[in-house]
């Protein structure tokens, strides 16, 4: 049906009446807008429900000010240029907000600008979407059924219902209103730059003094600036470190830089004076990257049967490291992937396979390369995702086996059921060259760990038909292919002659804790819902079966391949590591060892800081791990400097590029890995 004429179409005519009363009553539409964003930025408080980070009268305050900011400038606009730009703003600000209360429930986190570059992953992300909704979420996008219609109406029709209202008269604006328009504007300009941006800088200056320099977290940004804030922050960081061209690093930082990586690397050049070192030289290396594997899992039993029988039988024969630690942020399997193949830190924001793919690093599978090794790496999903087509061949692989490239006879899941993604790899793998190292990075145990009945062996009892339930069955899958895996490589004659080595890549992403404490069957502190998040197990099984037994030093996923090249005998005192070697005949190698987390929590495995969402590390928590409880926050203190220097140097060189200018001071050829 036609628009038609007022008195043919009622819709047309209230939307005409309302038009009409904008029109005479000037910058109403801004009052609405603003009554209307901070209804929301008040839901989306309500949904995010942040611990010790709802909103207060100043956060109220910052929130109307960044709200003046962005909208400030509308005022100059006539009438319907207002509405239009107003109800622009208006969707693209509540569609932000859904999406973070998406992306908070998956990841812990806010999207960020280097996320949004990832925005092709959200598709993939297939039925954990599904579950991360809620109906309370669309409150924030509710309005659309009215602004989106009016917007459209106000700019095909609207010109013409005012005209024929108010004729020619509306156009002769003299320059008094003029002025009156744009003093308004500059008024409410002014005034949100001093109710945000100014409560904000007397936050860095009490409070949140370094929130903004080290930003490890971008809740604790968020906890300052607020939703609005926030993302024009991060639009401002991202455009100054990508664009501007303002955060080079000096040579004589960048030399600093050097000189600490440096005694990271005599720290590990040290080691190589142990028997350890280059006992296994030659042998093959097998690294598996098992999704969501958590250390709780190992020798945990329900309904009478093992979950893990076959990992428990190669903890026993193998090094299992019981207090090693995943360190991933935002970029989650590609952050563990990073970690333990290149020993760096992953990015605060974003993925550095997303953003730094072309930027040089040590990475393992480089440097066996040059030590004569076939180098691959097996993932059956799209090779574009976390953009790994690029990646792998910078981080020096000379296969990469993505999705296309196996049989999808086992469909569970994501992709490829991890049975057929072992056996399948086993057969490629059979075919190289020796010595190789092969990476697998696996995906049954994915969120939302959907498995066919037929494989939902286990009794869960009253877990059944919960996420935690549904994560066992996916675990105890997994755990059964990890056996046929082992069983393969005896078959193939090539256990006897490989390291054998796997880690879990991060946390399951269940955020209930109600489901922990029933399947645990206790209360969690937080320092045991910590050790269950960040702990995953790390075993290593050697060629003659040496070292079997539980390691009690701490470690993390920086360590994986420092302690591989150790074992191998390829030395590292050349190279760009964080790490150091794990699994050494020298014992005290690794004392006073720090592993920090990317929102800057650590361990030396004795204290666990857990910093606070303010930023201010006196605020923060110490725990006495061997204790099981909360100690004096001083004790901690002294380590905070340290875990952030890490972090911020990590920074630096991921983000510079600054491993060839090391190479090149050190007059040591460069490998571009390309």
């Amino acid at each position: 049906m036609e628009w038609g004429t007022v008195r043919q179409n009622p819709l047309r005519r209230v939307m005409r009446t309302t038009l009409e009363w904008l029109e005479r009553l000037k910058a109403v539409d801004l009052l609405l807008f603003w009554i209307v964003i901070m209804l929301k930025i008040l839901w989306f408080d309500q949904l995010l429900d942040i611990p010790n980070m709802r909103m207060d009268d100043y956060d109220k305050y910052v929130a109307a000010g960044t709200l003046g900011i962005v909208s400030f400038w509308t005022i100059w606009l006539p009438t319907r240029g207002r509405i239009v730009a107003l109800a622009i703003v208006n969707v693209l600000l509540s569609f932000l907000m859904y999406a973070d209360i998406i992306y908070y429930r998956y990841f812990q986190d806010l999207i960020s600008v280097p996320v949004l570059m990832q925005a092709s992953q959200v598709d993939s992300l297939g039925e954990s979407i599904g579950t991360l909704l809620e109906a309370a979420d669309f409150w924030l996008l509710a309005d659309w059924i009215i602004v989106i219609p009016f917007a459209v109406y106000t700019i095909w029709r609207g010109g013409a219902d005012l005209r024929d209202t108010f004729g020619a008269d509306r156009r002769k604006a003299g320059w008094r209103q003029w002025a009156v328009r744009v003093a308004l504007g500059v008024a409410i300009g002014v005034m949100g730059t001093n109710m945000a941006i100014g409560h904000i800088s007397e936050a860095r200056r009490t409070w949140a003094i370094g929130l903004f320099e080290n930003n490890w977290w971008s809740l604790s940004l968020y906890n300052v600036t607020g939703v609005v804030g926030f993302h024009g922050y991060d639009v401002y960081r991202y455009a100054k470190q990508h664009w501007l061209g303002t955060e080079q690093v000096s040579a004589e930082a960048a030399d600093e830089i050097r000189q600490w990586t440096e005694e990271r690397a005599d720290g590990r050049h040290h080691l190589e004076q142990a028997s350890s070192f280059g006992a296994y030289k030659g042998s093959n290396v097998l690294l598996v990257q098992v999704e969501a594997l958590q250390n709780f899992m190992i020798d945990r039993s329900i309904g009478g049967e093992e979950i893990t029988p076959n990992l428990n039988r190669l903890v026993k024969e193998s090094a299992y490291f019981d207090q090693f630690y995943h360190q991933t942020s935002q970029g989650r399997t590609s952050d563990a992937d990073f970690l333990a193949n290149c020993s760096l830190q992953p990015l605060a924001s974003g993925s550095v396979f997303i953003q730094y793919a072309s930027h040089t690093f040590n990475c393992l599978p480089q440097t066996l390369s040059d030590n004569g090794y076939e180098t691959t790496v097996h993932h059956a999903y799209d090779g574009g995702f976390w953009n790994r087509n690029t990646m792998y061949p910078s981080m020096g692989y000379d296969h990469f086996y993505s999705k296309k490239h196996f049989e999808l006879d086992e469909p569970i899941g994501w992709s490829l059921g991890d049975r057929s993604f072992f056996r399948q790899s086993m057969d490629r793998i059979d075919g190289q060259q020796q010595p190789f190292y092969a990476f697998m990075i696996t995906l049954s145990t994915h969120h939302p760990f959907t498995m066919p009945e037929s494989e939902r062996k286990l009794a869960v009892g009253e877990l059944e038909g919960t996420m935690m339930g549904d994560y066992l069955q996916s675990v105890h899958y997994a755990d059964a292919a990890l056996g046929e895996l082992v069983e393969s490589l005896k078959q193939k004659g090539l256990w006897d002659k490989t390291i054998f080595a796997l880690y879990g890549d991060h946390d399951n992403s269940i955020k209930d804790w109600e489901l922990f404490e029933r399947f645990l069957e206790q209360p969690l502190n937080d320092l045991e819902r910590q050790m269950i998040l960040k702990q995953v197990p790390f075993i290593v099984h050697l060629p003659d079966g040496a070292y079997a037994g539980t390691q009690t030093q701490v470690g993390g996923q920086l360590d994986v391949t420092p302690t591989l090249l150790h074992l191998l005998g390829i030395s590292t005192a050349d190279q760009t590591l964080l790490g150091t070697p794990l699994l050494t005949a020298n014992k005290s190698g690794n004392d006073g060892k720090l592993i920090v987390q990317r929102n800057g929590a650590f361990t030396d495995g004795k204290l666990y800081f857990l910093p606070s969402s303010d930023g201010i590390a006196a605020n923060g928590a110490c725990w006495s791990v061997s204790d099981n409880e909360i100690i004096d926050t001083a004790k901690c203190l002294p380590y905070v400097e340290a875990a952030a220097e890490e972090l911020a140097k990590s920074d630096q060189i991921v983000n510079n590029d600054l491993i060839p200018q090391f190479i090149e001071s050190r007059s040591i050829p460069a490998s571009t890995f390309e």
